[in-house]
């Protein structure tokens, strides 16, 4: 049977693990919360349990720091939104223009935060070069084939009218 661990069930588990993750001794540890006879159950605690807190804590922290740059564009984008306000109030259509370009920089950053926007450069192969060539040795080398050459070419043309964004 899987030993307890008596490190886990002490109230001040808490404050043990804030220890050990600041870099404080196992041996100051265990004279600190327990006896210095524990310092073998302190250290196999940090080296058993303690990454798996170091996860959880990392995600919290994530999760916090998410919270905030969501908080914060929030308040960029409420401080921009009333500074739009204020310059088509007043006429000033230079300032305008400056706010919605902000309002637009932001509105991208949100997107791409939150992973709505796709910045990955696409390839169209079948505006290369080496396309045409390619379509031409695959028929060529279905021409002892007529049916399959046929189908083979329909598919391609109805591709390549796709890709182009017309309709057939």
């Amino acid at each position: 049977m899987p030993r307890t661990c008596s490190v886990c069930q002490s109230p001040r588990l808490a404050d043990i693990d804030r220890d050990l993750v600041a870099g404080v001794a196992c041996t100051a540890v265990a004279s600190r919360y327990f006896t210095l006879s524990a310092r073998m159950a302190v250290q196999r605690h940090k080296d058993e349990h303690l990454p798996g807190v170091l996860v959880k804590a990392h995600e919290q922290e994530d999760v916090r720091l998410a919270l905030d740059v969501v908080g914060q564009l929030r308040a960029i984008n409420q401080a921009s939104l009333a500074v739009l306000k204020q310059a088509r109030e007043r006429g000033d259509g230079e300032l305008a223009l400056k706010a919605v370009d902000r309002v637009q920089k932001q509105i991208e950053l949100q997107a791409k935060l939150l992973g709505e926007l796709d910045e990955r450069p696409q390839v169209n192969v079948l505006a290369l070069p080496e396309w045409a060539q390619v379509r031409l040795l695959v028929l060529q080398a279905l021409e002892p084939h007529p049916e399959a050459r046929a189908a083979v070419a329909g598919r391609l043309a109805a591709l390549e009218v796709g890709a182009n964004g017309r309709t057939g």
